[in-house]
């Protein structure tokens, strides 16, 4: 799983990071699973946790799991760097969105090449919310966007608007993914929505975590 190492919100003076409920949701569904499950990010160590996120309208069974959990709250404190990472010791990634993605991850060599030499090596990404924007720079094997023809999602325009930062994202996720060739569909703002197409997956929104990490482990197999 990659996170964001992100923490400011454009020039707003808010904070921001990695959302919760789409670290701690998919975390479970792996965990449970019988996964062995690295967490990693940019600068490693503890990654920024979006505060919103954090509120009581946001919490869900798993983020409540998530705060009894002081192995699970140990991992996430000590992120491995994501530079040390080598596709060839995983079977699959995870990114979990949160707008701190926007900022760095979108940018990060480490995460471009991580994600390019495990579609190379036939193993499946995941990526929901507005983390399908890591996918921006992404090249397919014949240098053409990662996305292009694919059918994605990721956080719509409409739930930008919602949340009142459409002005304050250096990208819109809706947007990118269509200037690049991606098939972008979508469902109803803020209910779950995924889509496998190859050993690449998508989700719309928070409420697509839980979804998106069980497609992947069903493409695991």
């Amino acid at each position: 799983m990659v996170l964001t190492s992100h923490d400011q919100l454009g020039d707003t003076g808010k904070k921001t990071g990695f959302w919760l409920e789409e670290f701690a949701a998919p975390y479970y569904v792996f965990l449970d699973a019988g996964a062995s499950v690295t967490v990693a990010s940019p600068k490693g160590g503890q990654p920024p946790l979006d505060p919103k996120s954090d509120e009581a309208n946001a919490q869900t069974p798993s983020t409540e799991r998530f705060k009894e959990d002081a192995s699970a709250q140990a991992v996430l404190a000590s992120t491995v760097k994501l530079g040390a990472v080598k596709a060839a010791d995983f079977d699959a990634v995870f990114y979990p969105g949160g707008h701190g993605p926007l900022w760095d991850l979108a940018e990060d060599a480490n995460s471009i090449a991580l994600i390019e030499a495990m579609i190379a090596a036939g193993k499946p990404v995941a990526a929901v919310c507005h983390a399908p924007g890591v996918l921006r720079h992404v090249k397919a094997q014949d240098g053409s966007p990662l996305v292009k023809g694919k059918k994605v999602t990721g956080f719509t325009n409409t739930e930008e608007e919602g949340v009142g930062l459409t002005k304050v994202v250096p990208f819109l996720v809706e947007d990118m993914l269509k200037e690049n060739g991606g098939i972008y569909s979508k469902g109803a703002d803020w209910q779950s929505y995924v889509l496998t197409d190859g050993l690449l997956i998508t989700g719309q929104n928070p409420a697509s975590s839980e979804a998106g990490a069980k497609a992947l482990l069903q493409k695991l197999g």
